[in-house]
């Protein structure tokens, strides 16, 4: 699936020299980030990919009719024991019906047109099992915060999550598809959910509401036949899931095992601005936070099941006249079912405003965004500094319930419908970790360099002190869809959401660099940062920008591995180095912390530094100030990742592919 950034993809479509679509059945197409955005440049921009849509024979959905994962679960593209991608970092919903949803990147749906395939390194597994059952009002969107707020230290990164246990039986499916979603700023690339029998149930039901949408009742002796069954969610095959369902071995191994009881979980909250932050609701209410905006969308929690949270919350009451409630379904589907319900008419009676079914606000787009100085509280899944508007102002994320109780009081509070008499103690959920909480990357022999690879990478080193700085910081939402703009232009805005003062920094220390003289040498900012680096979005510009704007490698403690992936596929080098991290760490950042800036309050540390890599050797040299040099041993390139180098990224490397094979 690809969205609004369809654009983009048909652009390195036709870039790579590609002239038929290898599968149209593969593909889908769904407008739905910046629908609000009535503008001729857009209109236009969606007339196209409509009309390519039409010329191919591709699935088109038009804006208005939902976020791109609400529909492909509503319409089966997303079905257990498939593999379903997006080019959106949100594809880990579709773990909540037993698919294996995960992310790609513009380039790799522009390769998956043109020859249905791409690539992936097999991530490790981590199993996580739920124990005990909710208590009443607390629901899906507080296990995910509560995990992501708990296991902050990369216990899941990069890897494939398998949800077990008894615990799971008592979720709902939409609450599956929450905590499933948000697995992507848990740090996962997958979060898989059984098809049990709360799932097979559920398909049941989907189906003969499929059959009420599509069949009408023919007069009586009519010999009319009804319209053919739906594509991808009919009787024969549920038949043969039910028949044929895939379950884990129960001696399989995993890289770790964590343990979660939800029945010790109260309401939670995540924020302000950062998901590893996550507190109990009761601690939170009685600071009294005043809010100035409220939020209940997105592809995490604006399915029917969450307007009525929130309507049962708010019947009989008003919006808070000091906030704006903001209200948009999942899809066109959802709307109309809250009609029937009546729950959408006690959002509007109450003084909620109303948005098409779209992304809008979640990823910076449209009507409602928060201003500096202002606090909101959410129901989406980011609440990145500068995600939902302005960088100085604050968000949390918490359930459509505890979204609807804040609209309604003006400040973070709990439900009047919430019994805390039947929660647990307000303390730490129980969790605990069997086994290895992450896994140990053995280092490589010495690479081969392929002809044409620089053998060395060299040039001045930038100190980011942060963890987790992710895609909205290193590349704002706000440019993610001008598909015009310019490399150029992406360099400007670089790190914008971050620090301000980056890009005129890489201007300045790249006018006192001298120039490439040797082909083996590439020059240019070397940039060192914490871990978790790129985490975020799969927004390709995150990767891009930072190419444009003169700093060719990346060294970091680790990598959120949709940047990664952004970053192979279009010539940015990385490569993880957690003890030259640690030691600038130690040396540079305030505290001796990441996330604190730098000892003098600088965001971006700027200290005379200069690295030299080796990057087929294993090699790290930093000189420091003083003149003394260490040396660091890392992970070599590869010669997959260097082959896609040379040609350019892989838009290159699909090109050759194309002229070669002749897809």
């Amino acid at each position: 699936m690809t969205h609004d950034n369809t654009g983009p993809v048909i652009s390195k479509f036709k870039s790579i020299g590609a002239t038929r679509i290898h599968n149209p059945k593969q593909v889908v197409f769904t407008l739905d980030h910046d629908v609000q955005n009535k503008s001729e440049k857009n209109l236009k921009k969606y007339a196209t990919i409509e009309a390519f849509a039409r010329i191919y024979g591709i699935d088109f959905y038009p804006a208005g009719r939902g976020i791109g994962h609400q529909i492909l679960v509503e319409e089966g593209y997303a079905f257990p024991h498939a593999l379903t991608v997006a080019s959106d970092s949100h594809s880990n919903m579709y773990g909540g019906v037993g698919c294996v949803g995960t992310p790609i990147v513009r380039t790799d749906a522009a390769a998956l047109w043109a020859t249905g395939q791409t690539w992936w390194q097999v991530p490790r597994m981590v199993r996580v099992e739920f124990k005990g059952k909710l208590a009443p009002g607390v629901s899906g969107k507080d296990v995910i915060v509560a995990l992501c707020g708990s296991f902050n230290k990369d216990e899941v990164l990069n890897a494939a999550i398998e949800f077990t246990g008894e615990g799971v039986q008592h979720l709902s499916i939409d609450e599956r598809l929450t905590i499933a979603n948000m697995t992507t700023e848990w740090g996962a690339l997958v979060g898989v959910f059984p098809v049990d029998a709360v799932a097979l149930d559920w398909y049941e039901r989907m189906l003969k509401k499929l059959e009420l949408r599509t069949f009408s009742t023919p007069a009586l002796g009519s010999s009319i036949p009804p319209p053919p069954e739906h594509p991808r969610i009919n009787r024969a095959r549920l038949d043969a899931l039910r028949t044929a369902n895939l379950r884990s071995d129960a001696d399989a191994e995993y890289s770790s095992h964590l343990v979660f009881d939800l029945s010790t979980l109260v309401p939670y909250v995540s924020g302000p601005n950062s998901v590893k932050i996550a507190n109990p609701l009761p601690k939170l209410e009685e600071a009294k936070i005043k809010i100035n905006k409220a939020y209940l969308l997105s592809c995490t929690n604006a399915r029917a099941s969450d307007i009525a949270a929130a309507a049962a919350v708010i019947k009989g009451h008003k919006i808070n006249s000091d906030v704006q409630f903001f209200v948009a379904p999942a899809s066109s589907e959802v709307q109309r079912e809250a009609e029937q319900s009546g729950d959408w008419e006690t959002l509007i009676g109450a003084g909620a405003k109303l948005l098409p079914a779209g992304c809008g606000p979640c990823i910076g787009l449209g009507t409602g965004l928060l201003e500096e100085g202002e606090v909101g509280i959410s129901a989406t899944n980011r609440n990145y500094k500068g995600r939902m508007g302005h960088p100085l102002a604050q968000a949390y994320l918490a359930s459509p319930a505890v979204v609807a109780a804040s609209a309604v009081k003006g400040y973070i509070a709990s439900p009047d419908l919430l019994d805390a008499s039947k929660l647990p103690p307000a303390g730490a959920p129980t969790f605990s970790i069997v086994g290895s909480p992450s896994s140990e990357t053995k280092l490589s022999q010495k690479e081969a360099v392929l002809a044409g690879f620089p053998e060395t990478f060299a040039g001045p080193l930038l100190f980011t002190p942060q963890d987790n700085l992710n895609t909205d910081g290193i590349y704002p939402g706000k440019y993610t869809y001008q598909d015009d703009i310019t490399l150029e232009r992406q360099a400007e805005v670089v790190m914008e959401n971050y620090d301000l003062t980056f890009a005129q920094l890489i201007v300045d220390i790249r006018k006192r660099q001298p120039a490439d003289d040797d082909a083996r040498i590439r020059r240019g900012v070397v940039l060192v940062s914490g871990y978790n680096f790129g985490t975020g979005s799969s927004r390709e510009q995150a990767a891009t920008a930072l190419k444009a704007a003169g700093i060719p490698i990346v060294v970091a403690g680790s990598f959120g591995d949709i940047f990664k992936r952004n970053a192979i596929n279009n010539g940015l080098v990385c490569v993880e180095s957690p003890e030259l991290v640690a030691d600038l760490t130690v040396e540079y950042a305030r505290d001796g912390k990441r996330g604190a800036g730098g000892k003098d309050g600088e965001l971006t540390v700027n200290r005379g530094l200069s690295a030299v890599i080796k990057v087929v050797d294993g090699a790290l040299t930093v000189t420091f100030p003083d003149g003394k040099t260490k040396t660091y041993t890392v992970q070599p390139v590869g010669a997959s990742v260097q082959e896609l180098w040379l040609c350019g990224g892989l838009e290159g490397y699909v090109l050759k592919a194309i002229q070669s094979e002749n897809f």
